[in-house]
């Protein structure tokens, strides 16, 4: 298996950020960081210094996605992959302290806000603690989650990840939401996880980040985060479910500030060579249903 980069990093720009600060503290049980030089608030699942960057800001939605190289070849090949199919990354050592590296470039997206190449996201000498989720995240060799983007530059962007980045395919949905509305999203890896990157075909302009992934080593942990959701009386899009291409047991939580959180469990892994790289027409094998606020 392939395993050039990781998933390292979302920076989100949120207008309440005390709340959805809270959210991820309270709701989906990240481990807070420092604040970056920047001033931005973080958040972690692991050892790595951050994971999770909110910025404050009237966008609501995604600003910049990090991928992190596995060494200096990566780095070399990704930046030269890019430059090679039109997509020209500009080195960013302004960056570095912010985003707590060794090496930064940053490249414009075609779904409209930055992808952030890095190398040497530092890393603390323990995971940080997560006391709401005792069981801890899967992340090694992985990244943080993954995380979907909807865009209307969709063909455009299929073609920055794959011809850019170097992702693979590794299935693909299309399927009706409802009579007339159809829904296309395209799953990608760049390791062992299925997918590190989503991308759905969006009708219209809308916020570019549909949600971010993090997954749980004990399944019991999304049971409880899924009960810490409910109680608070916090928006469920989806319940309880398993996904039918990765098949992970998951659930999906708004955040206050409209993107929305996936907490999972027990997601298949990508093999070498992957032949399974096929339609599916149905997002879900069970569950996933729209769960009623509590009265």
């Amino acid at each position: 298996m392939s395993h050039q980069l990781e998933i390292a990093y979302a920076r989100v720009e949120v207008a309440v950020r005390d709340d959805v600060a809270a959210f991820l503290d309270d709701i989906v049980g990240l481990a807070r960081s420092e604040p970056t030089t920047e001033g931005d608030l973080t958040w972690t699942d692991d050892d790595c210094v951050q994971r999770v960057v909110l910025a404050e800001g009237p966008a609501d939605d995604l600003v910049e996605l990090g991928f992190e190289a596995v060494d200096a070849d990566a780095f070399d090949l990704a930046f030269e992959r890019l430059s090679d199919v039109g997509f020209a990354p500009v080195m960013r050592d302004d960056l570095v302290p912010a985003r707590r590296v060794k090496q930064i470039a940053s490249v414009d997206a075609p779904w409209g806000s930055p992808v952030e190449l890095v190398l040497g996201l530092e890393r603390t000498a323990t995971v940080a603690p997560t006391p709401l989720m005792p069981g801890g995240f899967l992340t090694s060799a992985q990244g943080f989650g993954h995380a979907v983007i909807a865009t209307t530059a969709f063909d455009e962007s299929l073609h920055f990840v794959t011809e850019g980045l170097g992702l693979s395919q590794s299935d693909w949905l299309e399927t009706e939401l409802a009579p007339g509305i159809a829904l296309e999203v395209h799953f990608f890896h760049c390791n062992a996880r299925h997918h590190s990157l989503a991308l759905a075909r969006a009708p219209f302009e809308m916020p570019r980040l549909h949600h971010l992934m993090f997954e749980t080593k004990d399944r019991d942990d999304v049971g409880h985060a899924f009960d810490r959701a409910f109680e608070a009386g916090c928006t469920l899009p989806n319940g309880l479910g398993m996904h039918d291409n990765d098949r992970m047991f998951s659930f999906y939580v708004a955040s206050p500030a409209g993107f929305q959180v996936e907490i999972g469990h027990g997601a298949r892994q990508v093999s070498d060579p992957w032949t399974d790289d096929r339609r599916y027409d149905r997002i879900s094998a069970w569950g996933h249903q729209p769960v009623a606020p509590r009265a």
